[in-house]
């Protein structure tokens, strides 16, 4: 405890009352420049020279289509810091582009954006709050323990931004598909049941919804893509489920399997479900009615009753008040 004592005084007497804090965050940027290069370094792969000539061969045919790809230059940007911004493990990087794929974000290197973002932001917030730090223990005296506040949380902060950010974007388009999945139903049957096949019926709906509900309208079109570029219906079925994340599709998904392995009418399967869906979607609004009075429970509580109870009381504590005060005259 001396030998630590002595260097907290020897930094305080170099560096002002700010040293130790200086000397520990510089001390944590040496270690993260000393393992950057670690961590970005690539393992040689022996097939990366014949990747190289495949490459050079298709770059004309590329170089032609390069208007079509919306996240090539960030891509190519960021490969090179693939080993630090992408999940090394097969499953945590299957689960990562997962939920990319649920909050909406389908560009190749989402992933990498996300981990890109955090990084970015964590780094920066941090340099802000040190930088705050300093300025504030310029103008008055502040304690360390304060000093180390104003310093961490702004870099948690900004590294757990773009987590909440994907979280809500979840959030919000898994309620989009849950809120226009029973009209999207009743259409289908409509289509159905008028003559048209089952992929038709899922183009013209998504077609029709996609001004309502454009999240549920992306995953009918890229189901109905790769219907058409020759995918089996049942993993594209399974694969939207996954992408959903949403009970009610995963039902009807399993509806829509069941009904073409047992050849039962897909019409008939989609009327039963559709009707379930729309007693579902009562049901969840009489939940939300129901829950109503007992929200504004706590708001009439605060609002309501202090303001009666001085209209009530407070006549007669001033009353009080008035005999008690002539009383000691």
């Amino acid at each position: 405890m001396e030998y630590f004592n002595a260097i907290n005084a020897m930094l305080v007497d170099k560096l002002g009352p700010l040293g130790p804090l200086i000397a520990v965050g510089g001390l944590g940027v040496l270690l993260v420049l000393l393992a950057l290069p670690t961590m970005l370094r690539k393992e040689s792969d022996p097939l990366d020279k014949l990747r190289e000539t495949v490459k050079a061969k298709e770059a004309p045919q590329r170089s032609k289509k390069e208007g079509l790809r919306n996240d090539g230059g960030a891509s190519d940007k960021l490969d090179k810091f693939a080993t630090f911004l992408e999940p090394q493990s097969a499953e945590e990087m299957s689960a990562a582009r997962l939920r990319m794929l649920r909050a909406g974000y389908r560009a190749r290197n989402a992933v990498r954006m996300f981990h890109a973002a955090q990084f970015v932001l964590g780094i920066g917030a941090l340099v802000v709050g040190v930088l705050y730090a300093l300025m504030l223990s310029h103008t008055r005296d502040v304690s360390t323990q304060t000093l180390i506040l104003y310093t961490l949380i702004p870099g948690a902060a900004g590294y757990f931004l773009p987590k909440y950010w994907i979280e809500r974007r979840i959030q919000a388009r898994q309620q989009e598909i849950l809120d226009g999945f029973p009209d999207a139903l009743d259409m289908m049957l409509v289509c159905v049941e008028a003559g048209q096949s089952l992929d038709q019926s899922i183009v013209r709906v998504a077609k029709e919804i996609k001004a309502g509900y454009p999240a549920l309208a992306e995953e009918f079109d890229m189901v109905a893509n790769e219907v058409k570029a020759g995918k089996d219906r049942v993993n594209v079925l399974r694969d939207m489920s996954e992408r959903a994340g949403v009970p009610d599709v995963s039902s009807f998904v399993t509806v829509l399997i069941q009904s073409a392995s047992f050849g039962t009418s897909i019409a008939e399967a989609l009327r039963v479900f559709s009707a379930e869906m729309r007693d579902k979607r009562v049901m969840r609004a009489e939940e939300k009615a129901n829950k109503l009075p007992t929200k504004l429970t706590l708001g009439t509580m605060l609002f309501t009753v202090p303001p009666l109870m001085i209209i009530l009381i407070g006549p007669s504590i001033y009353g009080i008040a008035q005999t008690l005060s002539g009383s000691s005259f």
